[in-house]
């Protein structure tokens, strides 16, 4: 029989574990998709699971917390929840796997296979979030991407690690600009995130926009919109991560996510479920403070390592220019590609607004002559718009304003040179010369 110096040794070492016991709460209360629980130490953002029916375990955030109450939020339906339901907190550090085992998958909010190719197996994982760059640190932007849009690449140049917005109502062509975009820029990587959009187009996008040789050098993670709000914020945040990854490595990133909307709802959401109050047009503080923190994240590393050109759609609902995200939206990123509805009525593809679109880069990335020709062009076309209507009655006479006759002479070829079909590509050279030649033809 052991004595009791031994007994108490064995119950010293057992103590001295380095796997502490694990504390468990209970849920007291469900309110929509946000969960109450007791009796849980955690910290905001750890990750938790809760038992439902069947023994099931769905996984869940914490997403706020007040006195003794811990608010969860799930990253999936969360069906056959009790009072009382078991929560048992997740010690490990929430890991995401990265790799080049990636490309050419789809994937999740939290790195799951969607494709049923198998599981995904990398050997590299990162946490989810990131240290941010000091400013100081990041390369400028000198040197222009070629996205192969003659009106973009003339008239709205776009520099390596420069983050632009198209901001467009539904269904004016963003999403098919946006196809253009991933087929013809000269990127080594490309990342997708499709959040909180429609899942028939997470299909049409990786099958018609980016056929198999776009997808064996891209990454896309979906989040459509019968997904939760938590998993639609995790998606946007790991596509970012998954860029972030591969511009460590030196290589150009082309980061393309539809939409920042949905991003923005989500943690909407997010935020009102929890008790966070509404500020403007029913959006509250936290969602303004997440915008730029994702969109910080792109664009260019320190110096040795590479550049993420990120292009994210803004949904300006009812063509509202004002909506509070697409302000926010605006203030924030490097330029912005406004689409027309009137343009696309009009058959007019790609419907890009020359007037309201820019880009804040172009002046440091393109020679004095480029420039100056790109301005001409917008004078002369906004020159013709603001005079539509004398134009159209007759009411304007030759000779009256010698860069109104300028403009009229010039709108055809401008407007053809405006639009391109869906299965062309114009390099930035290739745009220039198509620019010469719509200024100066006829002469």
């Amino acid at each position: 029989m052991s004595t009791l110096a031994e007994r108490l040794q064995k119950l010293k070492n057992v103590s001295a574990a380095p796997f502490p016991p694990q504390l468990e709460g209970k849920v007291t209360r469900m309110v929509g998709l946000t969960m109450e629980a007791v009796g849980c130490v955690v910290a905001l953002g750890d990750r938790c699971l809760v038992q439902v029916r069947n023994n099931r375990w769905v996984e869940s955030e914490v997403v706020g917390f007040t006195g003794n109450l811990t608010y969860l939020m799930p990253t999936e339906a969360i069906d056959g929840i009790s009072p009382g339901a078991r929560v048992r907190p997740l010690v490990e550090e929430s890991k995401m796997p990265v790799g080049d085992e990636l490309l050419g998958r789809v994937v999740n909010g939290v790195g799951k296979p969607l494709d049923g190719k198998g599981p995904i197996r990398t050997k590299d994982s990162v946490s989810l979030q990131c240290d941010t760059i000091n400013p100081l640190q990041r390369q400028p932007i000198h040197e222009p991407l070629d996205v192969g849009i003659k009106s973009i690449n003339s008239l709205l140049t776009v520099g390596k690690g420069q983050r632009i917005g198209l901001f467009a109502g539904s269904g004016v062509g963003k999403s098919m600009l946006l196809g253009m975009m991933t087929r013809f820029t000269e990127a080594e990587v490309t990342i997708v995130g499709l959040i909180g959009e429609r899942g028939r187009e997470v299909k049409e996008f990786i099958e018609q926009t980016l056929g198999e040789e776009g997808l064996a050098r891209s990454v896309v993670v979906a989040s459509p919109a019968d997904d939760s709000a938590l998993m639609r914020l995790r998606a946007a945040m790991l596509a970012t991560r998954i860029a972030e990854y591969y511009r460590d490595q030196g290589k150009s990133v082309l980061l393309l996510m539809d939409s920042l909307t949905r991003y923005a709802q989500a943690q909407r959401e997010i935020a009102l479920s929890v008790g966070e109050p509404p500020a403007t047009k029913g959006y509250p503080p936290s969602v303004f403070s997440k915008l730029p923190q994702l969109v910080e994240r792109a664009g260019n590393g320190r110096s040795g390592s590479g550049s993420i050109t990120a292009f994210y759609t803004v949904l300006t609902e009812g063509d509202d220019q004002q909506d509070p995200i697409a302000d926010a939206s605006r203030a924030i990123l490097d330029g912005h590609i406004v689409l027309s509805r009137r343009l696309a009525e009009e058959g007019h593809y790609p419907a890009i607004d020359i007037e309201a679109s820019i880009s804040r880069a172009m002046p440091n990335i393109v020679s004095e002559a480029h420039l100056q020709g790109a301005m001409r062009v917008k004078q002369l076309y906004s020159k013709y718009q603001q005079n539509q209507d004398l134009i159209a009655i007759g009411a304007y006479s030759r000779g009256s304003d010698p860069d109104l006759d300028q403009a009229i002479m010039r709108m055809p070829d401008i407007r053809e040179f405006l639009q391109q079909g869906l299965g062309e590509s114009f390099t930035i050279d290739g745009s220039l010369e198509a620019l010469v030649q719509a200024m100066t033809k006829g002469e």
